[in-house]
C-alpha cells in the first residue's frame, strides 16, 4: 500500500462521514474539503485546498479506493470510498483503520473510546483482536509504548511502514558526565581554599 498523507486523509474522512453522517454522504469536495481540515479528532491539523483534495481523488480513485458517486442532474460531484469493498474488512477494522488514518497511532483504550460513534466495541479484547487481525494483514503495526503510557500504540500501513520516532536519550554522555564530575570537585576544592583565607 503506497498512499500519500492527503490520500489517507482523505479516505480517512470518507470512512468516517459515511458511518457517522450517512445522511450527507457520499460527500461533495467542498464538504470533503470542510472534514480534511477540520480541527478536531484531526492528527495533524491541515489546510488542503481543493486542488490538492481533487487529485488525491484521483489517485485514490486508481487504486480502486474511491469513485464519483454523483448521478446525472447532481448539483455538485460527490465522492465515496471503496476501501472496505477493496480490502474487504468489516465494521470494526474499519472503524479502527479510519481512527488511525485521521488521528494517527493509537492505544487499544483510545481506539475503543474514539471508534465508538462508527462502531461499538464490547470490550477492550474486541478492539484488541481487531488490531491483530489487521496486523496479521498487513495493514497495521505495533508501536512501542510512549514514555508514560501502559498500552502498546497502533498505526495503520496503507502509506507503508511508519517511521517511530527515535527516543532521544536525555542522560550525558559518559566523558561529558566525568568532565563535569571532575570540575565539580575542583571548585569545591577553591572554595574550600577561599574559605580558610577568609579565615573560616
Amino acid at each position: 500500500m503506497d498512499a500519500d498523507a492527503v490520500e489517507i486523509r482523505v479516505l480517512g474522512c470518507l470512512i468516517e462521514k459515511q458511518r457517522t453522517t450517512p445522511d450527507v454522504y457520499p460527500l461533495s469536495l467542498n464538504a470533503l474539503r470542510a472534514a480534511c481540515n477540520q480541527t478536531t479528532n484531526r492528527d495533524p491539523v491541515v489546510l488542503y485546498d481543493e486542488p490538492t483534495i481533487r487529485s488525491a481523488l484521483e489517485r485514490l480513485s486508481r487504486k480502486e479506493w474511491t469513485r464519483l458517486a454523483s448521478g446525472r442532474g447532481s448539483r455538485a460531484a460527490k465522492y465515496r470510498h471503496l476501501l472496505n469493498e477493496s480490502l474487504r474488512l468489516g465494521d470494526d477494522a474499519m472503524a479502527v483503520l479510519c481512527v488511525l488514518m485521521l488521528r494517527g497511532p493509537q492505544t487499544p483504550g483510545e481506539l475503543k473510546q474514539r471508534a465508538d460513534r462508527m462502531h461499538r466495541f464490547g470490550t477492550l479484547d474486541d478492539v484488541e483482536q481487531t488490531l491483530g487481525a489487521l496486523v496479521e494483514r498487513g495493514l497495521a503495526a505495533r508501536l512501542g509504548r510512549r514514555p508514560g503510557q501502559k498500552e502498546e500504540r497502533y498505526a495503520q500501513l496503507l502509506g507503508g511502514e511508519v517511521a517511530e520516532p527515535v527516543p532521544i536519550d536525555s542522560s550525558p554522555a559518559p566523558d561529558r558526565l566525568a568532565a563535569l564530575e571532575e570540575r565539580v570537585a575542583r571548585l569545591e576544592e577553591e572554595l574550600e581554599e577561599v574559605r580558610a583565607r577568609l579565615g573560616g
